[in-house]
């Protein structure tokens, strides 16, 4: 089994964080393409890979998965053994509701504040529409982790597919911040900002910038 996966910028694609982090939290090898967004060719570039034109994309063989959500699904059905979503039926209904609201909603926040992997704390002034979505988003947090966080640093306990749908949300909130987030939110916050596979999607990125990928 080989997988590539196709991403854009790392400083900018949320879609392509999601996939890319579960796969680098779960040991799943994969061999990485990037496409650099902005360009003349960037879409041309897209469709070379992706019928949909967008990222991120996962080849396995002749088989392209072209949906962020729909790869994740099928890496969780392809490796059973490594427990992408929990293990426990109820929670992992909880788990799948919660990752689908934010695969589908939030648009107030994904449009106002922008995912950047790098800058930190602007102090930009956040908007009611913002504030409305992140209100939401921290009651997630707090419920699932008061019902099925346990021990663990995250969601549930464990790193499941649920914490790399909301990877991106802690890179549109450490820009624009600094803001005060309720407990515990906050240690699930610092903690998936603190995933080794998160610092490595940051070095990306800061490579990327010094390659002129933003200029």
């Amino acid at each position: 089994m080989s997988y590539t996966l196709v991403i854009g910028n790392k400083a900018l694609s949320s879609w392509s964080l999601r996939p890319w982090l579960l796969m680098k939290a779960f040991d799943i090898p994969f061999a990485e393409v990037k496409v650099r967004f902005r360009q003349p060719d960037t879409r041309e570039q897209i469709l070379a890979h992706s019928p949909g034109g967008l990222v991120p994309v996962l080849k396995d063989g002749k088989q392209t998965i072209w949906d962020s959500l729909a790869i994740a699904e099928y890496l969780a059905e392809t490796h059973p053994e490594k427990h992408l979503w929990p293990e426990d039926k109820l929670a992992r209904a909880h788990a799948r509701c919660i990752t689908a609201e934010m695969h589908s909603g939030f648009s107030n926040l994904r449009t106002i504040w922008p995912m950047d992997a790098i800058t930190k704390n602007s102090g930009l002034i956040m908007p009611q529409a913002v504030q409305k979505d992140l209100a939401r988003i921290f009651d997630i947090w707090d419920e699932t982790i008061s019902q099925y966080g346990g021990d663990g640093p995250y969601l549930f306990g464990q790193f499941t597919i649920a914490d790399a749908f909301f990877a991106p949300v802690m890179y549109r909130i450490r820009p624009f911040g600094p803001i005060n987030i309720p407990h515990p939110s906050n240690s699930y916050y610092e903690a998936l900002l603190n995933h080794p596979a998160m610092k490595e999607w940051e070095v990306g990125a800061l490579e990327e910038k010094e390659e002129g990928w933003y200029d």
